[in-house]
């Protein structure tokens, strides 16, 4: 069972160590040579967005801090993309404290979590992603441990059976999920503390571009982060791959630069349009436009047409169409409207006049 360790968020390396060189002809500010190449922010002051939650955060953190004492569980909950993950890592190197990662659904019975919660020290960090997922015992098993900070054990079975109960140190458990509706209420009830994460606007998406850029030992015009932004639906995962593959086409089709032409000749070439609609996005507005006139139509149906599995439409194409109004769920099935229409440039139909009532003799 895999385990990530990191005690005071320092792997003993220096920053500057393992640094690539620099491209020639670029200007990079003194500082610039001591960023990693791991986009990742490494404090809470490198977070870009998200100001209430990063406000609420600080708070928190300070609290703690004064009165020298864990923090409270913690969960994060929002779309996948928007730095659930990241806020987990600065905590414990804003608190200095020790920080272990686990995958909740690879925790399948108590025994698996045994090891993180003797490694856990005063005020350390357990960090469980996708927590939505954990199995019920694994779950049930965490209940006494996040109020109490106590293991039962039970050894034995029928009439001598006995049940151990082993202290642990206070810690803090932070969970993060991109479905709450799906955690139990005495496990959501657990977390003191729950911060949800919303979608980015563009001058956020753009200023993380512009860093992250530095970071890569990229030039940039803004003129070409703001291309990159708008097209990122909001998501700074999505912002970061987009920018990956505009420095790849920028080297190996232009000078290196990224210029807003250079831009947007990378992301015609896999096909994102202007907001941020993929193949696979326009794929499936056509099939419902084309096959089934434009809808009501089920999710299956529509899945069997476009030979994709339907939980994949469902958790990955649909929320956005839904966000950007070019969806609609309808009791009857999923229905376009006119402004995806609009968009892929299709002439919406006229509805025909309702047809006079004369009188009857």
């Amino acid at each position: 069972m895999a385990r990530q360790r990191i005690i005071n968020g320092d792997d003993g390396k220096k920053p500057e160590d393992d640094l690539p060189l620099k491209p020639p002809g670029i200007e990079f500010r003194p500082d610039d040579e001591k960023h990693d190449e791991e986009l990742r922010p490494q404090k809470l002051d490198d977070v870009v967005g998200q100001r209430k939650a990063v406000e609420r955060l600080r708070i928190m953190l300070d609290a703690a801090k004064k009165r020298n004492e864990p923090l409270g569980h913690l969960l994060f909950d929002g779309p996948p993309g928007l730095g659930k993950t990241t806020f987990a890592t600065v905590i414990p190197k804003e608190l200095g404290v020790d920080f272990q990662i686990a995958s909740a659904p690879a925790l399948t019975a108590p025994k698996d979590v045994l090891p993180y919660l003797t490694n856990a020290g005063f005020g350390s960090v357990l960090f469980l992603d996708e927590i939505h997922r954990l199995p019920p015992a694994v779950e049930e098993f965490l209940y006494p441990v996040m109020e109490d900070f106590r293991v039962d054990i039970a050894l034995g079975e029928g009439m001598n059976a006995r049940t151990i109960n082993m202290p642990l140190k206070k810690f803090t458990v932070i969970g993060a999920t991109t479905r709450s509706g799906l955690l139990t209420a005495p496990l959501r009830d657990r977390f003191v503390n729950r911060l949800h994460l919303d979608f980015y606007d563009d001058d956020d998406l753009a200023e993380i571009v512009n860093r992250n850029a530095r970071k890569l030992r990229s030039e940039i015009e803004p003129a070409a982060a703001a291309e990159i932004a708008k097209r990122s639906r909001g998501t700074p995962r999505k912002a970061n791959n987009l920018l990956y593959w505009c420095r790849d086409y920028a080297d190996c089709r232009a000078t290196g630069r990224i210029t807003a032409d250079v831009a947007k000749l990378a992301l015609e070439m896999i096909e994102v349009d202007h907001i941020g609609l993929d193949e696979l996005d326009r794929k499936y507005l056509q099939t419902l436009i084309n096959v089934f006139a434009g809808g009501p139509a089920g999710l299956s149906a529509i899945a069997h047409s476009m030979s994709c599995p339907s939980d994949t439409l469902e958790d990955e194409i649909e929320p956005f169409l839904l966000r950007v109004g070019f969806l609609q769920r309808t009791p009857r099935g999923r229905v376009v409207t006119s402004a995806a229409l609009t968009h892929l440039g299709i002439a919406i139909p006229e509805q025909p006049e309702a047809p006079s009532q004369g009188t009857l003799f």
